[in-house]
């Protein structure tokens, strides 16, 4: 999708990346986060209105180290690195960068802030407070570089070119404990690059139905519906493009939730008079999934059946040449590595590492620019009932995923109530909406149980719950004892099969939210 502003965010491996590009959003202004191996091609392809080097875990001295092109520097485009990002700036511009034998991690405080800086005006002259995490740092500036910031362990704690086009902090304004970073960061776009804060969910309705009717012409489109947040707001932005040209299909793959249909029926059919096809392909994809263990394979194998079932489908309608998912941004920001080449594949997405190598039909992806919030915000602003839009997230692939090992009906049965009780307790305790996901695991193993003066030897169920902002970060949510208790005895005692349940305490990363 066009945008006439464009901030190009450009990945060295940050854990903080994609809240560079959220902010950026959060500013008014489009971003989109690219390897830095691919930074001349994105430039010259889409000239963005400014640039942003994320952070980094190298050492700039590394032999393996991302190393920024100095051909970046011909464009004359506003440029702010941070951490890592300033680190390269300053070697490939003749500075010096220290290699640190520690880490300095956590809250610092900014002095001697220059009057001239354009990154802090506005701000207060010294006292702000700011988040690092670096092991390196710049020690000697570049030529034509003056020292905008300091604190007492970093020396240049910020920089900007004299002429104003290129800037860095060796702090993170992205994450919440650099309470100033918004402004930092405002300055940046608003004063350094002067971009006109264009973006917004209205602003996105407006460009992603025109280009979807303009792309579309009088050709059908079939949709890929799977009762998520995410489908249901995509089914409902094409609907309002193309109209009765979309044939939305939701296809009971028989790894759903609980009443998943009856769902889907209220919320689109019912509330928007969006006319759905109901697909039953539980045998078809069971079939396919026996014996099957592997996560990986699991995704691929469900990805690929949900493309050729939607191909099958689509030939009962005339002149079907596109089908429409769910992806967004996160999907796509996970699936691709930040060195540029194929990920070092965390896990893939069924709609985005699944699919089939050959295709009848063409994609249309009009959440793929969107974080998990701004699809909410969309849904409402769409028209969708909120007990649907903030609804946990659900993977694409289903249960499947969240029964480690085979996959059988039984095992679906079981954790489809299991889950079931969980979602209703929480809601109950009012704990729904402060959650971003809570969802019950059943696990590949046994463990002795005793019921009515008998012995079990029954499934372990893992509960999982976790706060998040977008789901590229996450921790684990600090679930009232009170609440994990009923959890747990409805389900031992309600559920057959489960006789002990277990509380997962990860966080993401190193974890996954999602085990599988």
């Amino acid at each position: 999708m066009a945008h006439n502003s464009y901030v190009l965010i450009l990945d060295y491996g940050s854990q903080y990346t994609q809240l560079i590009a959220r902010r950026v959003r959060e500013a008014g202004v489009y971003s989109e986060i690219h390897p830095f191996g691919r930074a001349l091609e994105i430039i010259r392809a889409r000239r963005p209105s400014a640039i942003i080097l994320s952070g980094g875990p190298a050492s700039i001295y590394d032999p393996e180290a991302p190393q920024l092109d100095k051909s970046i520097f011909e464009f004359d485009i506003p440029i702010l690195g941070i951490c890592y990002g300033l680190q390269a700036l300053a070697h490939a511009l003749g500075g010096s960068v220290y290699q640190a034998q520690e880490r300095e991690y956590g809250r610092a405080t900014l002095t001697e802030i220059s009057p001239n800086s354009r990154l802090f005006e506005g701000l207060r002259e010294s006292d702000i407070t700011v988040w690092m995490s670096h092991g390196d740092k710049v020690i000697v500036s570049p030529p034509n570089f003056l020292v905008t910031a300091r604190t007492p362990d970093t020396p240049i704690a910020a920089l900007e070119r004299l002429d104003g086009m290129i800037s860095g902090v060796q702090f993170h304004p992205e994450v919440v404990h650099t309470p100033d970073g918004p402004k930092i960061l405002a300055n940046f776009l608003f004063k350094i690059a002067r971009i006109e804060p264009t973006w917004s969910i209205s602003s996105f309705i407006d460009s992603s139905v025109s280009e979807i009717k303009n792309r579309v012409g009088d050709a059908h489109v079939v949709a890929a519906l799977s009762g998520g947040v995410d489908s249901s707001v995509m089914v409902a932005l094409v609907h309002r493009a193309i109209g009765k040209q979309l044939h939305p299909i939701f296809v009971d793959n028989g790894l759903l939730r609980k009443d998943e249909a009856e769902r889907v029926h209220q919320a689109l059919e019912e509330r928007l008079g969006i006319v759905v096809d109901h697909i039953d392909a539980s045998s078809r994809f069971l079939h396919k999934l026996r014996g099957v263990i592997d996560p990986e394979q699991k995704r691929k194998i469900i990805g690929n059946e949900f493309i050729r079932v939607f191909e099958e489908e689509a030939s009962r309608f005339p002149n079907v040449r596109f089908l429409a998912q769910g992806t967004l941004y996160p999907d796509v920001i996970e699936s691709v590595s930040f060195k540029g080449g194929p990920s070092a594949t965390i896990k893939s997405h069924h709609n985005v590492g699944g699919l089939p190598e050959i295709m009848r039909l063409q994609l249309i992806e009009p959440l793929r620019e969107l974080f998990k919030d701004e699809v909410r915000e969309l849904g409402i602003a769409l028209g969708l009932d909120e007990s649907l839009v903030w609804r946990h997230p659900f993977p694409g692939p289903g249960l499947a995923v969240r029964i480690l090992g085979e996959i059988t009906s039984e095992r679906l049965d079981i954790i489809r109530e299991a889950d079931a009780i969980a979602t209703d307790e929480i809601r109950k305790a009012g704990l729904y909406r402060d959650i971003w996901q809570a969802f019950v695991v059943l696990l590949p193993v046994r463990s002795v149980g005793v019921m009515g003066d008998e012995r079990t030897y029954e499934y372990v169920a893992a509960l999982r719950a976790v706060d998040s902002t977008d789901g590229m970060t996450a921790d684990w949510f600090r679930m009232p004892h009170d609440t994990m208790a009923v959890i747990s005895n409805r389900i031992i005692n309600e559920v057959r099969g489960i006789n002990r349940i277990v509380y997962d305490i990860s966080s993401k990363p190193p974890s996954t939210i999602e085990w599988e």
